[in-house]
């Protein structure tokens, strides 16, 4: 005898986050990646995507900073998103030193330019202005 179907599925549905990104590159593709940092680690050095990124943490809690937004603390369960393009990205380290840190990001990557650039220090002084406080 068939089990009939569920209906969970109904409800299964919860919505982390919706975000109108400002353009998606031409002949762009999607890219997920997991990315782990052992506990305390700082994360990637500032660097920028060419296309948006959307993302959620799995484990442990991300210190999260994007040009022009105030550093925040990101738990599992929390999603994100940057533009990309010319936006730098500060910070995505670890904010525990007890726990690694796990979250995932899908991107959308112009077709012959890499993932990720890191931004040249003279670029970060330059900018200086366009980053939002941070926490002392």
């Amino acid at each position: 005898m068939d089990k009939p179907r569920s209906n969970a599925w109904e409800t299964a549905l919860t919505v982390l986050q919706e975000a109108q990104p400002p353009f998606i590159p031409e002949g762009a593709h999607a890219m997920t990646v997991v990315i782990e940092y052992p506990p305390g680690d700082p994360g990637a050095p500032p660097h920028r995507h060419p296309g948006p990124a959307f993302g959620l943490v799995l484990e442990g809690e991300m210190l999260m900073e994007l040009e022009g937004e105030p550093e925040r603390v990101l738990r599992p369960g929390e999603a994100f998103w940057e533009p990309g393009g010319d936006v730098i990205h500060y910070q995505d380290g670890n904010n525990r030193d007890d726990v690694p840190l796990r979250f995932t990001v899908t991107m959308l990557c112009e077709p012959g330019k890499p993932m990720f650039t890191l931004v040249e220090e003279a670029e970060l002084a330059r900018r200086q202005d366009r980053r939002a406080s941070r926490r002392s």
